[in-house]
């Protein structure tokens, strides 16, 4: 009776889980992950309540098990970075076999494991991407779900003896990181840093325009022929050079000079994570040439040679050149005009470039909160090995802002760049059919000049299935087009529709003649080519608004917009510039500095098309805004002071941009934030302010950051030693007396959870006269009294770095909010400044509540 029954059951085991792997369409379906997972219980008690002779069934009902996880595995088939630390002194070949025979053991074969891989990382780094299947990838970093279930349950072995055989083999694996696509975040704005050739002790004449350094742009490609990537004057590649100029579709190594001196593309990765790119509609080239025009505008702003009468459609217009015009420029192209950048493609640009010999890395990419522990992100675990290996990372801030904790690039080894305006508008004069002429900004160019449009507000021609608030906006979709054909429409921002952009393709659809759009005050400028569109404060969109409402007829002219420089006062953090503290590291202080970001004009890709009244226009130069534009601002300056300061680490050069930084504008009044509404800007819009590329030549005292302060924060962070060890290449051991990350040598203090006495320390090194004293000035944050220890540093031939103590006492017993500070250094003519951040709280504020 129990043979029938078990030899029953037995069928009934093999025939369900069978139909979910092979009848359901999908493998996901809940009834089939229900059936299987118990069945998979049954299984493993009827295999062992029977007798021996009940082997077979147990053994035939395995199969459709394995059928079905199979199934359900493979059809996840994804990009994975196995991640193995810091490379150390070994062949590259062995290095690269080792990749291989990791995936041959898990894949089962060396041809799977060829077709698997996508990038051996061999130069600056240890590890590979490749496609592999979920469990495959946690089979490599340790365990998981599907194969405790096949290897224990199913097929009897204990995970003991399982993971011995397995995970003893990858010991060197630190990491195994989710793939992730990333996204990619000038006439005037170096005159306005002060960087010009009126004084022979500048910093640019001092540095040789940034001769001898190299800047590795991550990025959408470059346009070789611009003027902008001309080579006269520049003299022959640095010998220490060993980069490529890789071919592809409409690129060869001609087009590579000794501007343009290194030029590599990526697309592995994202051709296995999105599908393979297609070309065809010429909207894309599979080479290093840039149809997007980011890549070219931010290597320009960098690098770019003198270009006399530049402008973007004759706006803005003057010599337009990079911060470093004699600095030579590689390419590694890693982002796409459909849409992404791969994280896997940018670990392979990393580790080329670091092979390669660039000094400095201007990174314009990346993306938004919630943020990957460090270890799982591609560019903190790219740029450490890149700073270990004397390269300094420049990387954006993001364009999350105004709002709080919305910074990226948080990892305490990058420079992490926020947005600001310059002295530069584009006003555009509005006369209403009354004759009232009110000022807004626009970068339009087209013929309208002066013709009279009828004059309509938005929500008075919604549509009817179209609420009023989408109406106002001029969302897409909410306006009739018949009563909109013909007219300029006025719109107002929603807190749901706040871009200019979106409404300017809601009025182009519905055939208006123009828009104006009434937003909060700010400098940022959108293009339009193809309609008359003027931004606005919503002051003047309410002025315009009580005219529509009160004539009969009411009309609108536009005049040309103009160029207007010195008139205005910055810099002032742009809004959409990404907030501090950091989500990830509240204790390291993001960002780290501001730069130009709003309405620079720099080189662009001809390819990347705009329409203008229905004609497609090509642009040689173009004016965009973001911190993309205002990171390779700073990476011409870290190229100025790596030519100017040779011996300088990554750490150096950074301190030397963030303890220089001003806070006030050019009319000597503190900085303000654009945000909702402007306010004075602290270090969580600015870090230690706006860059100034002549103090930086010559800071006086540095902040020097080893490896071993890395570590700290690395440790701090809870990630566990033998990773670490992995990653860094040095003994480490973490444990509880291991330092706070306040204590980490940075050019700034940040403490996020101050509810007793602290007490941190920083080191400084005099890079100045040698026999100088600095005295210490303190500007304590509101509610805690701040001690520095000594007050006075005194350096001679012998002595060029001190220690000194910073002792934070809170003043209040409440749960408090930052405030902002700022310690200060100085000899009588260097100010050495860092900024401070200090919140208040109460030690166990959930427990006292109760």
């Amino acid at each position: 009776m129990a043979g029938g029954t078990g030899f029953l059951l037995a069928l009934f085991l093999l025939l369900l889980p069978l139909h979910c792997a092979i009848a359901e369409k999908n493998a996901y379906s809940v009834s089939c992950l229900a059936i299987v997972l118990v069945l998979i219980l049954l299984n493993t008690i009827s295999c062992k309540t029977y007798n021996t002779s009940f082997s077979f069934c147990c053994k035939l009902t395995t199969l459709p098990f394995i059928v079905f996880l199979g199934k359900l595995d493979f059809c996840c088939l994804q990009v994975y970075i196995v991640y193995m630390g810091g490379r150390e002194k070994e062949d590259l070949n062995v290095i690269q076999n080792s990749h291989h025979e990791i995936l041959s053991d898990v894949l089962g074969s060396k041809e799977g494991a060829t077709e698997s891989i996508l990038y051996s990382y061999k130069h600056g780094f240890s590890g590979f991407a490749a496609l592999l299947t979920p469990s495959q990838a946690r089979l490599i970093e340790g365990a998981g779900i599907f194969t405790i279930v096949l290897f224990y349950l199913v097929l009897g072995i204990s995970w003991n003896t399982y993971t011995s055989l397995k995970t003893a083999e990858y010991t060197g694996v630190v990491r195994v990181m989710p793939h992730r696509i990333l996204n990619l975040h000038t006439t005037r704005s170096w005159d306005f840093l002060g960087l010009n050739f009126k004084s022979v002790h500048g910093v640019l004449p001092q540095s040789k325009l940034g001769d001898g350094s190299i800047i590795g742009v991550l990025d959408t490609g470059i346009w070789p022929e611009s003027e902008s990537f001309k080579d006269d004057g520049v003299g022959e590649v640095p010998l220490k050079w060993k980069g490529v100029c890789q071919e592809g579709e409409q690129f060869n190594s001609s087009n590579c000079n000794r501007k343009i001196i290194g030029a590599r593309w990526y697309v592995k990765g994202y051709n296995a994570e999105v599908g393979k790119l297609n070309t065809n509609g010429g909207i894309e080239f599979l080479s290093p040439r840039d149809a997007v025009g980011h890549g070219t505008h931010t290597a320009s702003t960098a690098a770019g040679a003198f270009v006399r009468d530049a402008s973007f459609m004759g706006l803005a217009r003057g010599v337009a050149r990079g911060g470093a015009p004699l600095a030579r420029l590689a390419m590694y192209k890693v982002c796409w005009a459909t849409g992404g950048c791969s994280s896997a493609d940018i670990l392979a640009a990393f580790d080329d470039a670091i092979f390669d010999g660039v000094d400095i890395l201007s990174i314009s990419l990346g993306s938004s909160p919630p943020l990957s522990p460090y270890v799982d992100d591609a560019l903190a675990v790219g740029s450490f090995h890149a700073v270990t290996k004397g390269v300094t990372v420049v990387c954006s801030a993001g364009n999350s802002g105004p709002y709080s904790q919305s910074v990226i690039g948080g990892a305490p080894w990058m420079l992490t760049v926020a947005a600001a305006t310059i002295d530069r508008l584009f006003p555009t004069a509005i006369t209403l059919g009354n004759n009232q002429t009110l000022v807004g900004q626009a970068l339009y160019v087209g013929k309208h000049s002066g013709q009279a449009y009828q004059m309509v507000f938005s929500e008075d021609i919604a549509l009817s299935s179209s609420d009023n608030v989408k109406a106002r906006s001029c969302e897409a979709g909410s306006l009739n087009a018949t009563l909109a054909k013909g007219k300029v429409v006025l719109c107002f921002q929603s807190h749901d529709q706040r871009s200019l952009d979106v409404a300017i393709s809601t009025i182009t659809k519905v055939k208006g003649a123009g828009i104006v759009f009434a937003k909060f005050p700010t400098k940022d400028t959108t293009t339009s080519l193809s309609i008359p569109s003027v931004q606005v404060d919503t002051e003047i969109g309410t002025k315009i608004l009580l005219y529509i409402q009160s004539a009969r007829n009411p009309t609108v002219r536009f005049s040309h917009t103009r160029t207007i420089l010195g008139t205005t006062m910055s810099p002032e953090i742009a809004f959409f510039s990404s907030r501090g503290p950091s989500s990830l590291s509240p204790a390291i202080l993001k960002p780290d500095i501001a730069a130009p970001g709003v309405n620079i004009l720099a080189a662009w890709s001809p390819a990347s098309k705009l329409e203008k009244s229905g004609h497609q226009v090509h642009l040689n130069f173009k004016l965009e805004s973001g911190t993309s534009m205002a990171c390779p601002h700073v990476s011409g300056i870290a190229a100025l002071l790596r030519s100017l300061h040779p011996d300088w680490s990554p750490a150096a050069i950074k301190s030397a941009i963030v303890t220089t930084a001003t806070i006030e504008d050019t009319y000597g009044q503190k900085i303000v934030e654009e945000g909702a509404p402007h306010k004075p800007a602290d270090p969580f819009d600015y870090g230690g302010g706006h860059v100034n590329p002549s103090r930086a030549a010559d800071p006086g005292l540095i902040y020097d950051t080893s490896i071993s302060d890395y570590i700290s924060f690395l440790c701090s962070m809870g990630y566990n030693s033998s990773a670490i060890r992995l990653m860094t290449q040095r003994h480490t051991t973490c444990d509880r007396e291991f330092k706070l990350m306040e204590n980490l040598n940075l050019p700034s203090i940040s403490v996020p959870n101050l509810s007793k006495r602290l007490r941190v320390f920083r080191t400084v090194s005099n890079v100045g006269d040698v026999n100088a004293v600095y005295t210490a000035q303190v500007e304590s944050p509101a509610g805690v009294d701040v001690s520095v220890r000594p007050r006075v540093l005194s350096f001679n031939a012998t002595v060029r770095k001190l220690t000194y103590s910073v002792t934070f006492k809170p003043l209040l017993r409440v749960q408090g909010r930052y405030s902002f500070g700022s310690l200060t250094w100085k000899d009588g003519f260097h100010t050495v400044r860092i900024p401070i951040a200090v919140r208040v709280v109460i030690h166990n504020f959930y427990a006292d509540m109760n």
